[in-house]
């Protein structure tokens, strides 16, 4: 089964494609000091909805005086992308780009924020993809990255059931001190609670549910189905427990230092 139609169908009652609910993204766009007409960059945009209310917030009426880039390599978020920006913000110069964000170079310190929410993949983990993202800032820009974290130590079990690895993720206290080490501020850390997981997973299970009734000639059914119970059984045996979500903003240093020496700590 195409890996952009299984996360389309799965994710098609979400609007915001990881564990943070709109309240929390909302509060977190609230925290932003961007000037009037802001630069974004959002790499592995999804669906857009931050870029959207980015621009809603900062760009004047109907995007006015908001230039904003967002990558994904999904056909289905850009499609849902390009709807949702002519109807929320037509007036928005926004470059909507399908293509792998590690191929994308802007000229450093272009952008007043860069963001990558659940797409670390992208860059190769955590702190390359912060390091990414803080080139692509002025300095005294805004940095925000989506990141797991290891909530509690992985059992060998969930490993092998769910094909990570240890080193796949770091800790909570990790992924803050990784933006530290790439000489950023932290600002905000912000942590899904136990609600906002379980929405996230079990909307998918109600979307594939309901898209296998509406579609039972659809030969990828039998998989998406069965894709899904594993990542249900995943998620209720070890998941809930030992996996967590945060948002992690920080701020450039305005005289731009370099990125301090030596070891930023255990993962």
């Amino acid at each position: 089964m195409d890996t952009w139609k299984f996360y389309d169908i799965t994710h098609r009652d979400r609007v915001v494609c990881n564990p943070t609910s709109v309240a929390k993204l909302d509060d977190l766009i609230g925290s932003l000091d961007l000037g009037s007409e802001p630069r974004v960059l959002d790499v592995a945009s999804g669906k857009g909805e931050f870029l959207v209310r980015v621009a809603e917030r900062f760009g004047g009426p109907a995007g006015r005086g908001f230039h904003g880039v967002a990558i994904d390599l999904s056909p289905y978020c850009i499609a849902d992308l390009r709807s949702t920006a002519a109807r929320r913000m037509p007036d928005a110069d926004l470059e909507i780009l399908e293509m792998d964000g590690a191929d994308y170079h802007p000229t450093v310190g272009t952008f007043d924020l860069a963001s990558c929410m659940g797409g670390s993949w992208v860059f190769g983990g955590h702190r390359e993809t912060i390091r990414h993202l803080a080139q692509a800032v002025r300095p005294g820009g805004f940095v925000l990255v989506g990141q797991p974290f290891w909530n509690a130590e992985p059992v060998a079990e969930y490993l092998t059931w769910s094909g990570m690895k240890r080193d796949d993720f770091g800790s909570h206290a990790w992924n803050v001190a990784a933006g530290e080490a790439e000489a950023l501020v932290p600002l905000l850390a912000l942590v899904s609670n136990g609600d906002e997981w379980d929405r996230y997973e079990t909307l998918q299970w109600c979307a594939a549910a309901r898209y296998a009734d509406s579609h039972p000639e659809d030969p990828d059914v039998a998989e998406l189905l069965a894709r899904v119970e594993r990542s249900r059984c995943e998620y209720l045996n070890w998941g809930r427990d030992t996996l967590g979500w945060g948002l992690y903003l920080f701020v450039g240093r305005r005289d731009g230092a370099p990125a301090a020496p030596g070891s930023i700590g255990t993962r």
